[in-house]
């Protein structure tokens, strides 16, 4: 188990890895149709996408979490 102080972290990491998986499986498949080869592309395209959105993430969450603060009432 990691400590406490890495969850959010782990949350970017996590996050960022499924929704790269999904997003770019959806663009591999819609730019290249299901034709031979299509899952190595779309792994290469995924690695190279969560190369991009696990920093991306980290650096947006907390900003998102500000304005989501910013737009609802406190419980």
């Amino acid at each position: 188990m990691l400590p406490a102080r890495f969850a959010p972290i782990l949350f970017g990491f996590l996050v960022s890895g499924l929704m790269s998986c999904v997003v770019s499986g959806i663009a591999t498949v819609k730019a290249l149709g299901m034709v031979e080869g299509v899952f190595g592309a779309w792994m290469v395209s995924w690695s190279f996408s969560w190369a991009v959105a696990f920093p991306t993430i980290l650096v947006v969450a907390p900003l998102v979490r500000r304005l989501v603060a910013r737009l609802t009432k406190p419980a």
